[in-house]
This record gives C-alpha cells, sequence and structure tokens, in this order.
C-alpha cells in the first residue's frame, strides 16, 4: 500500500519496485545512499555554477545578466563547449533533483530527513562564496532546482 501522509518505519519502497527495504540494514543503507546522492546533487550545482563563472572570464562580482520580461539577455557563442558542458550539467542536476522529489514522496520520514541533511552537509560542503554571488542571478527557492 502506497502511504499519503508521512509515517515511521522501516519498510519503504522509493522510486521502484525493486528497490524495498525490508531489513534496518536495508533501511539503513537506503538513507544513506539517500543522503549521498543529495549532497552530490549540490556537488553538481557547485561544478555548474563554477563553469559558468570560468566561462564567462570575469570575476564573480562582475557578472551581471540584463533581464528582459524574465529571459536573460545572451552574450557570446551560442554553441560554445562551455555552453553545452553547463546544458548537460544542468540536465543531470535536474534529473537528480526529481529524483530526490520523488524518493521524498514516498513519505517515509526518514528518507525525507536524509534528502534534506545530504542537501544540507552538500551545501555547507561544496557551495562557497565565488559561487554564492554568481546563484544572486539564479536566485531560486526551490532546493532542487
Amino acid at each position: 500500500m502506497m502511504h499519503m501522509t508521512f509515517y515511521w518505519g522501516k519498510e519503504v519502497t522509493l522510486l521502484v519496485d525493486s528497490w524495498k527495504t525490508k531489513s534496518w540494514t536495508s533501511y539503513v543503507l537506503t538513507l544513506f545512499a539517500c543522503l549521498i546522492v543529495s549532497a552530490f546533487y549540490q556537488y553538481l550545482e557547485d561544478r555548474r555554477v563554477h563553469l559558468k563563472i570560468v566561462s564567462s572570464g570575469k570575476p564573480p562580482a562582475q557578472i551581471e545578466e540584463p533581464f528582459l520580461l524574465g529571459m536573460p539577455f545572451r552574450r557570446g557563442p551560442r554553441w560554445s563547449a562551455a555552453r553545452i558542458g553547463g546544458a548537460a550539467l544542468f540536465g543531470l542536476n535536474s534529473a537528480i533533483g526529481y529524483l530526490l522529489m520523488l524518493a521524498v514522496m514516498s513519505f517515509n520520514v526518514g528518507v525525507f530527513l536524509a534528502v534534506v541533511l545530504g542537501l544540507a552537509i552538500g551545501y555547507l560542503l561544496f557551495r562557497n562564496e565565488d559561487s554564492n554571488v554568481a546563484t544572486l542571478v539564479e536566485d531560486n527557492s526551490c532546493a532542487c532546482a
């Protein structure tokens, strides 16, 4: 039966039918996997922002992108290697973010706490001040965006 409210318990189905936990060992390993993937999500986000800073050729404090009707004004080549790499990292990061969201939608409190804790640890470890300046342009309130 699928839970539609938060619940505590070691038995959870995560993402696919074959990923079911029946014992405390498998449950703890699942929570650890959620924590690691959440921290990895933050690492990839930092790498993507770092790539954007490096490819712009400007120090982080000088990055400015004017907005016109909510769309950033693009300067430079449309199909550069840095833009393609940035798009690939964005796609991979989005996929991981959506998988984390679906994992949280299992409504298991342990999974929820593992994902949130992993995002916080990843932010603490990987998101440095240089990237925080650059993300002011792309500020988004969603943790998985």
